[in-house]
């Protein structure tokens, strides 16, 4: 039988994941799944590895936060060549972990921690199940990401979000998961501006609007712990698409309560709609984040699809 790969990011989690990597490795080794480890040096080597599993490997896992994960979807997507990837563990230890959320037993509303001695233990079991996946096509990447669609699993987001995501990365080391994240709102309240967008998604009509937040979910929260998406369902076929209006600083801070808890929904400025393919425009280049990364130089316009149940996951 062909090993596991364990794809791991040393400084991922500031530097949580080296700090518990021993004791991963013992437990992965003492649950008696046999791997071979490999960790990442530099931007896009977890994705330059996943690719390489392919026919090496049985199943890749991956140990650090959501950049590391998404690195290595996509890796397994352009290896399958867009058809079902060989399975995936992931092993939570980053600062978000927004992705694991979405992985059965789902997390409920408001949690924050993650186990990562029963993702452990669902890897050894073995069990998977199949995940949609988006795909993006269109901008121009940054000249460290790999040519080609971006593919993500839980979530991509314009405006607000992306904007608080890009200032997340100038935090100082000491602030982690939601209390950098706060951290950053309050950068990006600062000198925000709302860009205008124009929409078109199968299903509805296109339309024109400057819009706060555009929140494009397979899952169902980002940031640290904002539910942006709380009815989303990661193999239901549709993207859940979170659109907000023109909504101004002190409106902004009234809603964090409530996306924090899920409990938005009713919110007039806030409009979640369901569909498979969304077309976003802007005169203005876009702040695009994907999977709390930021992979795009410039954007003003991408085209975004869901590819049903194409990753396998240990669940």
């Amino acid at each position: 039988m062909k090993p596991l790969l364990v794809i791991y990011n040393p400084v991922a989690g500031r530097g949580r994941v080296l700090q518990y990597w021993s004791k991963v490795a013992k437990a992965l080794h003492d649950a008696g799944v046999i791997f071979e480890a490999a960790a990442t040096k530099e931007p896009s080597d977890a994705a330059r590895l996943a690719e390489g599993a392919i026919g090496h490997y049985s199943a890749v896992v991956g140990v650090g936060g959501d950049g590391t994960i998404h690195e290595i979807v996509n890796g397994l997507m352009r290896a399958s060549q867009e058809k079902e990837t060989i399975p995936l563990g992931v092993i939570p230890l980053g600062n978000g972990d927004d992705f694991a959320k979405i992985i059965p037993p789902e997390t409920k509303i408001g949690s924050k921690q993650f186990d990562w001695e029963e993702a452990v233990r669902k890897i050894a079991g073995g069990q998977t199940r199949l995940f949609d996946v988006g795909k993006i096509q269109g901008g121009s990447l940054h000249p460290e990401m790999i040519d080609g669609p971006q593919y993500f699993m839980n979530g991509m987001d314009i405006g607000f979000g992306a904007q608080t995501m890009y200032n997340l990365k100038r935090i100082p080391r000491f602030l982690t998961g939601l209390s950098a994240y706060l951290t950053a709102v309050i950068m990006t309240l600062v000198d925000y501006k709302i860009p205008k967008l124009r929409l078109e998604m199968d299903g509805f009509p296109p339309f024109e609007q400057e819009a706060t937040l555009t929140a494009v979910m397979n899952g169902r929260c980002f940031g640290s712990g904002f539910w942006v998406c709380p009815e989303a369902q990661a193999d239901d076929g549709v993207f859940d698409i979170l659109v907000s209006k023109d909504v101004d600083r002190l409106n902004i801070m009234r809603l964090v309560p409530s996306l924090m808890k899920g409990e938005h929904l009713n919110e007039p400025v806030l409009k979640i709609y369901r569909t498979k393919k969304i077309i976003i425009e802007s005169v203005k280049s876009m702040v695009i984040e994907v999977d709390g990364e930021i992979p795009y130089a410039e954007a003003k316009k991408l085209q975004i699809e869901l590819l049903p149940k194409r990753l396998r996951v240990f669940v």
